[in-house]
């Protein structure tokens, strides 16, 4: 029972966090397995269908990797689908997660079983599985979009990764509107029933996502990805930072770079994608440019 410990956080305590407070009908109490993240600002919600393609899949694990990796919490429900990911993702960026559950805490009580593994991660890597419901409760369906102005009310802001017309996801993003809070949502194909929701979103008004610098620019964060990268140039490696150098002022074709580096182009490719991964430059038509 240590690794389930769950205490009790009520709305009058100075641990509630201070965001979810000031929302209309916030629980009067939470129960908490792990630790809530204490930077409560930099709290965002990702959250979608439980029938996610591929697409959105990768897509919100990539999007949620990337704003850990910039020091957000991400904060999302648990659910199969884009909710999974968006926890993976967080955990692979070395950042905490928040999931907010439709059901009690304890193992016993944990809906959907198949995270139960998950569960565990997410409390093991500093981040909370939470929920307003008594740690034995087990999962009701009314407790799902009960569960949702938590996600919202907890986060500065909410991304709908894949939703169809009638969706749980569009009731985070209903609520986080009604919270003042920022909504954003992926685009996706109009032949897929699963980008009807955030399409119609857009269209109504919500920020356009295409990558992570949509979300900070949002925010007047985009300052976040210069510290990161200028964070990354100082841990690289001697060759790193030559092959670096030599693109610093202007986009270098790979073949220049190896003969001005001096070293064999399998070496060079070898570099270069490490440093692309890294997100510190990046390929422009066979030319390598920073970021």
């Amino acid at each position: 029972m240590s690794s389930e410990k769950i205490k009790i956080i009520k709305k009058s305590s100075k641990e509630y966090p201070k965001i979810l407070r000031e929302i209309v009908n916030a629980p009067k109490q939470l129960y908490v397995r792990g630790e809530l993240p204490k930077n409560h600002e930099m709290n965002f919600a990702i959250v979608g269908t439980r029938a996610a393609s591929e697409y959105g899949k990768t897509l919100a694990f990539k999007i949620a990797k990337e704003l850990a990796e910039l020091g957000f919490n991400i904060v999302s429900g648990l659910a199969l689908g884009i909710d999974t990911q968006a926890h993976l993702g967080a955990l692979a960026g070395g950042g905490k997660t928040i999931a907010v559950l439709g059901s009690g805490t304890l193992d016993a009580s944990i809906f959907p079983k198949e995270n139960l593994a998950l569960v565990k991660k997410i409390v093991d890597s500093g981040g909370a599985v939470i929920s307003e419901y008594e740690p034995q409760a087990k999962s009701e369906i009314w407790y799902f979009p009960e569960r949702n102005r938590i996600v919202s009310g907890l986060s500065r802001g909410a991304l709908v990764v894949e939703a169809p017309e009638k969706s749980g996801a569009l009731i985070t993003a209903r609520l986080a509107l009604e919270q003042n809070r920022e909504v954003f949502a992926i685009p996706g194909s109009v032949f897929s029933k699963n980008s009807i929701g955030a399409n119609n979103l857009i269209k109504s008004g919500a920020k356009m996502v295409t990558s992570v610098d949509d979300i900070l620019e949002e925010f007047n964060l985009i300052g976040l990805k210069s510290k990161k990268g200028e964070n990354k140039r100082e841990n690289m490696n001697p060759e790193e930072k030559l092959i670096f150098s030599i693109i610093e002022k202007e986009p270098v074709h790979i073949d220049k770079i190896c003969e001005i580096a001096k070293m064999p182009a399998g070496r060079v490719m070898s570099i270069v994608s490490i440093l692309e991964i890294q997100g510190i430059i990046k390929n422009i038509g066979g030319k390598f440019a920073k970021i």
